[in-house]
């Protein structure tokens, strides 16, 4: 049986899971996002968004609202508001843990797949690092994946 994995595009600004059972090889599911405005790299405090092979380290947020927020990776009670100009991790948390040694710090860095306030930037570099989906697609992608997920970002 094949394992899930994830491929994010740069170029395309969308991330792509495959290898759900029954679709061995092709794209089971191919959601919008949204990487960092800021463009690519690892350097702490930079908020570029790291290229090359991570893993999903922590799952976070089971059973919260859509549009959930989350402040350090703990959930507020409060929901996401588009009008709200920062950057809101919302409904799910998808920790990424760095496998190559140039992308190493990308779990103290805080990256995360995560739901977003502002789904209306899907598709275009916005992010402040992190990769931004919409809160029913993150929600969604956390049911169909577990810990140690292999995940690609490619430009």
């Amino acid at each position: 049986m094949q394992t899930p994995s994830i491929h994010i595009s740069i170029r395309d600004q969308t991330l792509t899971l495959r290898g759900l059972p029954g679709r061995a090889g092709e794209a089971s599911r191919v959601f919008p996002v949204s990487t960092s405005l800021f463009g690519l790299g690892t350097q702490e405090g930079s908020f570029k968004t790291p290229l090359g092979r991570f893993e999903i380290s922590k799952k976070i947020g089971a059973g919260a609202p859509l549009g959930a927020v989350f402040k350090s990776r703990v959930p507020t009670g409060e929901t996401g508001d588009p009008s709200n100009p920062e950057d809101l991790v919302q409904t799910r948390i998808l920790w990424l843990h760095g496998l190559d040694p140039e992308n190493g710090n990308t779990l103290e860095r805080y990256i995360y797949i995560h739901g977003t306030n502002h789904e209306e930037q899907l598709g275009t570099a916005a992010s402040h690092g992190c990769i931004r989906m919409r809160n029913a697609d993150v929600a969604e992608l956390y049911e169909l994946i577990n810990e140690g997920t292999p995940v690609s970002i490619q430009p």
